[in-house]
């Protein structure tokens, strides 16, 4: 058993969108085998209350409050001294004296880093065994937003791309062991940073698929008679964001001309202004639900549009878990395992979104031998335990050499 200091940038409870489901995974599997001293921020004021289930989990806690909007305008001084305001964002006083005065006792065998952000408080820890679950290339998203915004937007996007970019070489450079989510994004980073090649590996997403399977006695949301098209996700989070106003915009017209009954609902919390415009008599926003599962469960079709995406989507690997077909974006399609046309089905335009989605509300016994075979893939191919383990040999490697 080693002594654990995991930092994430965002409370790892409860699992209720795509970063914090990987990273509550990935402090189960460490509480299994360690002991873990949770440094993390709280930026919704909902999580405050599940606080008093991590304190009895964890060997030592320290939660910073993070108020979004002054941290982004704290962020902002990263343009004048050349830092990513990503780091800005996230950095705290109060944690980083914590994890000094933690690290001084000479306690913690090793450190796990939840997200680039957040190796800021171990820079200065040279004698300390860092292990770094990127999780995606961020600074390649940066780069990604940047054509599909106006300037400054356009600028300031392009500009965190670069920097973070060379943080992230500088981090898995330091690091024993660097961890992505895909084979695909490992390959990028390689290609990014040569010079940090031997050093990066996969550790694969997966889905609790006890929890996200389906239940005859769990009711439906829908009204009868309707065909329920359904997208998933945290609705402040803006390549969501951009997926449903595109499918909106440019697929529902056209879905609705050929299936009258399709109802297109948008389930997540934080809608954005922007999102909650979209309501309508053919489109629901639900705001923050109590259980996703009924709307993945009793979903005709589910759709993940989304133009802008790193690495494997928890929402599709949670829809497929829960036996619906899936119309996937190509790019989300190829970060996973799995077989496109009788698993998962891919799209790219809008036409072809629309032609999936029609086909699969037209053929209800071919959409549910897709989702049969989703399940299947996922239970199959997706287990955390599986995926996670990854990480155990570098532990285990520190525990047994510090042992007397």
């Amino acid at each position: 058993m080693a002594n654990i200091l995991y930092l994430v940038h965002r409370l790892p409870y409860p699992p209720n969108k795509g970063d914090k489901v990987r990273s509550y995974h990935l402090l189960r599997h460490l509480l299994k085998s360690h002991r873990v001293f949770l440094g993390t921020f709280i930026d919704d004021p909902e999580d405050a209350e599940h606080v008093s289930i991590l304190q009895k989990k964890c060997a030592g806690l320290h939660i910073a409050r993070l108020h979004p909007s002054l941290a982004k305008l704290r962020s902002l001084n990263g343009l004048l001294v050349g830092e990513p305001l990503t780091l800005r964002y996230y950095r705290d006083s109060g944690l980083q004296d914590w994890v000094d005065n933690i690290c001084s006792t000479g306690v913690i065998d090793a450190a796990v880093v939840f997200s680039s952000a957040m190796a800021q408080y171990v820079e200065d820890k040279t004698r300390l065994q860092v292990l770094v679950d990127f999780v995606d290339v961020d600074s390649a998203k940066w780069t990604q937003y940047a054509p599909r915004h106006h300037w400054p937007m356009s600028w300031i996007y392009r500009r965190e791309g670069r920097l973070l970019l060379d943080y992230e070489r500088k981090v898995a450079a330091q690091a024993v062991r660097s961890f992505l989510v895909t084979e695909a994004e490992v390959e990028l980073f390689r290609k990014l940073a040569p010079e940090c090649s031997v050093y990066v590996e996969v550790m694969c997403n997966g889905v609790d698929a006890d929890r996200f399977a389906p239940k005859i006695e769990r009711p439906s949301p829908f009204p009868a008679g309707e065909e329920a098209v359904v997208f998933t996700g945290a609705m402040d989070y803006w390549p969501n964001v951009d997926a449903v106003t595109w499918f909106v915009a440019e697929m529902l017209p056209a879905l609705r001309a050929q299936r009258p009954h399709a109802r297109f609902y948008i389930v997540g919390r934080s809608p954005t202004p922007e999102v909650q415009a979209l309501a309508s008599e053919h489109v629901v926003v639900t705001g923050t639900v109590a259980d996703v599962r009924p709307y993945l469960q009793h979903a005709d079709v589910v759709v993940a549009p989304l133009r802008v995406a790193r690495g494997i989507q928890n929402k599709i690997l949670e829809a497929m878990a829960m036996q619906r077909p899936v119309v996937a974006a190509t790019g989300c399609v190829a970060a996973i395992d799995t077989e496109a046309g009788k698993e998962i089905l891919a799209a790219d335009s809008a036409d072809e979104f629309v032609a999936a989605i029609a086909a699969q509300l037209a053929d209800p016994a071919a959409a549910a031998a897709i989702g049969h075979a989703a399940r299947a893939r996922v239970v199959a191919r997706y287990s955390w335990k599986a995926h996670l383990r990854r990480i155990d040999p570098y532990l285990l490697r520190r525990s047994t050499t510090q042992s007397p």
